[in-house]
């Protein structure tokens, strides 16, 4: 057996909780099917295909033991609560990027698996798992999967699985259309981006690795714990599970540059391998701006700079397909 800490916001980090091992977790799943289902219903699919997404897990034979449709988000973290009281083996969460950070931070350091259904727009963190993105295929992972254990990011006390960000995204996030974003998908988030930076100004950022001082300038910084942003892979080589986050920059500071690179990545999705950088690798960084800024983390603009990044390995319980390369 394992031992982790519980998760920030219920008990203490000090506190401690017993896991099972990953096999037997996996064995109890298939054995017990003691699941409970959390659907936001207003995510961009999660309304069209709830009753879809129901009818298909109870055709592999699982009952689930608690089904909530989310109408509120505001109701989000209740519902989670809920479904968790239930006692399932596997909480299977449905909804997009958003959705899944508030579901990470009710599960993290806890003895139950996360089940991901991709609902949303771009999905970074059911890619960063190597989970189908079609609702069949993804649904017969928790019945063919198994338990795998990856890498929580946090930012200063608050858990998050895929990105935090800083600069001009954060300001794409409050500004995308969400008719825009269920018209385009995807790409509605680097086309509002278009709209934005001709009147954004580059900033300041200090970041500290090892010891090591990085000074750049640049419109938009993420420090990135899953593989995707935006619904593409930021580099072949990054990786959910491998104990590192990875800082790199949008832009440097030459907005017809950053304009360039924008709408590259809106219509191609260009591969880029770390080796390639300019990327910054550690286990945990300090990240400084001038001027201080919002930092958006999963989604949630919580936060501002100066901010220390850490890494716990292991902090997430998750089902995943059964090649994915758990370390």
């Amino acid at each position: 057996m394992r031992r982790q800490g519980e998760r920030p916001g219920g008990p203490t980090m000090s506190s401690m909780t017993e896991l099972r091992s990953k096999a037997e977790h996996t064995e109890a799943i298939r054995r017990d099917r003691r699941i409970a289902v959390v659907i936001n219903t207003r995510s961009r699919r999660g309304r069209r295909h709830y009753f879809e997404v129901l009818d298909q897990i109870h055709a592999l034979g699982f009952e689930p033991l608690a089904e909530f449709p989310v109408v509120n988000p505001k109701r989000l973290r209740a519902h989670l609560d809920r479904a968790l009281e239930t006692k399932p083996d596997l909480l299977v969460v449905g909804g997009g990027d958003g959705t899944l950070s508030s579901a990470v931070r009710h599960v993290a350091h806890r003895d139950v698996a996360l089940g991901v259904l991709p609902l949303g727009t771009t999905n970074n963190f059911a890619r960063s798992l190597g989970l189908p993105l079609d609702l069949a295929g993804a649904i017969r992972v928790f019945d063919t999967g198994k338990v795998a254990d990856i890498d929580l990011g946090m930012a200063e006390d608050r858990p998050f699985a895929n990105l935090a960000s800083f600069g001009v995204s954060v300001e794409v996030a409050g500004t995308v259309k969400p008719w825009l974003k269920r018209v385009l998908g995807r790409p509605a988030y680097p086309l509002t981006a278009l709209t934005i930076l001709p009147g954004h100004k580059p900033f300041k950022a200090i970041l500290t690795v090892d010891g090591k001082r990085h000074e750049l300038l640049t419109d938009q910084l993420n420090i990135a714990n899953g593989r995707f942003h935006g619904g593409w892979q930021v580099a072949r080589d990054i990786s959910i599970d491998n104990g590192m986050l990875v800082a790199y920059q949008l832009g440097s500071g030459k907005k017809l540059r950053l304009l360039g690179e924008t709408l590259v990545r809106a219509t191609t999705g260009r591969w880029r391998s770390l080796a390639g950088g300019p990327f910054v690798m550690g286990r945990e960084m300090l990240l400084e701006t001038e001027p201080p800024m919002a930092a958006d983390v999963d989604g949630e603009v919580r936060l501002r700079t100066p901010i220390r990044l850490r890494v716990v390995p292991n902090g997430l319980r998750v089902m995943v397909p059964s090649e994915f390369e758990d370390s």
